[in-house]
């Protein structure tokens, strides 16, 4: 950046390309908000301007958006540099997001289809058995993923916001010694809570019948390094980097199970097996996290921690532990609670429904891990202002990739779940009714991370014991008289109302909401969308359920997009995500 002569100080003009700064303003020492004195030009000479590409090296897609000059507040003069710098920043921050999440798209594809193939692979390769199978290897697996989360002692959460902080404030040496610590106290709890799951592996297996014992096993053993991968992606996240959750979570661990499961049905193709290869995948993932995290550590030095940095962690960990365990829960207790009332059959079912519902969350799952650091850096900083306009944003970002997803899956629930098998069919109204609850779950956008990294964890846990309070008890009442529709709707009604509240404390404690008017411009593409999803499937009722599945999500995805680029974003928006699909498309 050139200096500043003297009597001059700076003015900041973007130029119609929306990238140079112009610095050029004589000094009034009359104070800086004030008129300039008689004689005094506010315009600079031409001798007198210096100008400068912000950013000054492009590495990648978001340094390279243009700020649009329509989207930045009036700088004329009296604007100083700050001002401008701050905006610049907000850009910044909307084009890192959406860089990021662009690029996660693909990490999301591979998860989508290694735990889709995954479950069809169960569900078809057991035969007659094969809903049975998919029943009792949902229940092993999850069992493992909610206590790995529930005894990772909110390590995960609490490394995102202390690496994004500590980066923020300029001490980023501190950052080894904070997640060491970390990976220490969830490392105990999980090891821990492994062990007592292999002592208590025969009562379980009475308690859901049809379990073998060795499956709780293998299990338990998954459990630690579940536990510990997600704390060292955590603080790769907190850096801003996503890649290394997308390698190793989406893409890298889901797909390794299905290889192992393969090789371990070579020598025993058993549910046990199946969860022993589930357990591989994750010590594998656990390796491969820490590496990466240790290599992208090392650059920032290695400074003491803080004193009190133990305790700090498990203040904050406290509250979060068993949040993070009800929350993994929140998705399943209404299965864990309906499954005696279940035929087994049913049972498989279900868990394919929900498995299936899944997918409308995945792009807010991507995008609350990208958001997580910025709302725990600029939180940390003071700048509300610009964390409400990264809610809104991203949240409608959100929704808007959201919706055809959903309009596929509510005009074809039938052809979605016919991939586990013809069988599977009669999960349709159970699908369509989980679909409301996710809706509603995309719509208040990242709220619960919000909550999280503010330091909220005391009420993040109220709202999750309320919630499974009221899905247990919602789902004792209707799954032994509705079945699998009645534990639908328990999730379904449970998802509307923890996600209103907590809607309501991030305004209350944070003084940010997500929604504006700018909504209202995705009616016309959504439309537009489901119009041509629904006339797809009428014109080809009788094509096989894959073919009509692929016509409706390639037709409709892209008569919503059209209509979405043309009406639905504006015009920064539009360049962005053009500029990110002809680098995806480029493989940049």
């Amino acid at each position: 950046m050139a200096g500043f002569g003297v009597g001059e100080r700076e003015t900041c003009v973007l130029d119609p390309d929306g990238y140079r700064v112009h610095l050029a303003q004589p000094l009034d020492r009359g104070g800086p908000w004030r008129s300039p004195r008689p004689g005094r030009s506010r315009t600079a000479s031409a001798s007198s301007v210096a100008s400068t590409k912000m950013p000054p090296a492009a590495r990648s897609v978001e340094d390279t958006l243009p700020v649009d000059p329509d989207a930045v507040p009036d700088v004329t003069p009296p604007t100083t540099l700050r001002g401008v710098a701050a905006e610049a920043g907000r850009v910044s921050d909307r084009a890192r997001i959406l860089a990021g999440t662009g690029q996660n798209v693909l990490g999301l594809a591979i998860f989508v289809l290694a735990s889709f193939g995954m479950n069809v692979l169960i569900a078809r390769a057991f035969g007659e058995e094969g809903r049975r199978a998919l029943g009792v290897v949902t229940l092993a697996t999850q069992f493992a993923f909610i206590a790995g989360a529930g005894t990772r002692f909110g390590m995960d959460h609490a490394a995102v916001r202390r690496v994004a902080i500590d980066v923020g404030k300029g001490e980023a040496g501190r950052i080894g010694a904070v997640v060491s610590r970390a990976a220490a106290i969830a490392a105990a709890a999980s090891v821990a809570a492994g062990a007592a799951v292999v002592l208590g592996a025969g009562a379980l297996s009475q308690r859901f019948a049809g379990t073998p014992r060795e499956a709780f096993v293998a299990a338990a053993v998954a459990l630690p390094f579940v536990a510990l991968s997600q704390v060292y992606l955590g603080a790769t996240r907190g850096l801003k980097r996503m890649g290394p959750t997308l390698v190793v979570q989406w893409a890298g661990q889901p797909l390794l199970w299905f290889v192992l499961t393969l090789a371990a049905w070579a020598f025993s193709k058993t549910v046990t097996a199946t969860v022993a290869a589930y357990a591989l995948s994750w010590i594998a993932a656990t390796a491969a996290a820490a590496f990466l995290w240790r290599r992208m550590a090392r650059p920032y030095g290695r400074m003491p921690a803080e004193p009190g940095e133990v305790r700090a962690l498990l203040r904050f960990g406290a509250p979060r532990a068993p949040a993070a365990l009800l929350s993994q829960l929140l998705f399943r207790a209404d299965y864990f609670v309906a499954y005696p009332y279940l035929a087994p059959d049913e049972r498989g079912v279900y868990a394919a429904a929900v498995q299936v519902g899944f997918a409308l969350v995945l792009f807010l799952t991507a995008v609350s891990y990208m958001f997580s650091p910025y709302v725990a850096d600029l939180h940390a900083r003071g700048r509300t202002e610009e964390l409400d306009g990264l809610y809104k944003t991203i949240t409608r970002w959100t929704v808007a990739a959201t919706i055809p997803v959903l309009l596929v899956l509510l005009v074809a629930p039938a052809q979605a779940l016919h991939a586990f098998g013809a069988r599977f069919e009669t999960g349709t109204l159970a699908l369509r009714i989980l679909l409301v609850g996710q809706l509603v779950n995309v719509g208040v956008g990242a709220a619960g991370f919000i909550l999280i990294m503010v330091g909220r964890t005391g009420w993040d846990l109220a709202i999750y014991a309320g919630s499974i309070a009221l899905d247990v008890g919602l789902a004792l009442v209707l799954a032994p008289r509705l079945g699998i529709e009645g534990a639908a709707v328990a999730q379904a009604a449970t998802l509307v109302a923890s996600n209103l509240a907590r809607l309501l404390l991030v305004r209350r404690f944070v003084g940010i909401q997500p929604y504006d008017r700018r909504y209202l411009r995705l009616l016309a593409p959504a439309a537009v969308g489901g119009a041509t999803i629904a006339a797809v499937d009428a014109l080809i009722p009788d094509a096989h359920w894959l073919v009509d599945l692929a016509a409706m999500a390639i037709v409709g995805g892209a008569a919503y997009l059209a209509v979405l680029l043309a009406v639905g974003i504006d015009a920064r928006e539009r360049r962005a995500a053009l500029a990110l699909g002809g680098r995806l498309l480029h493989g940049g």
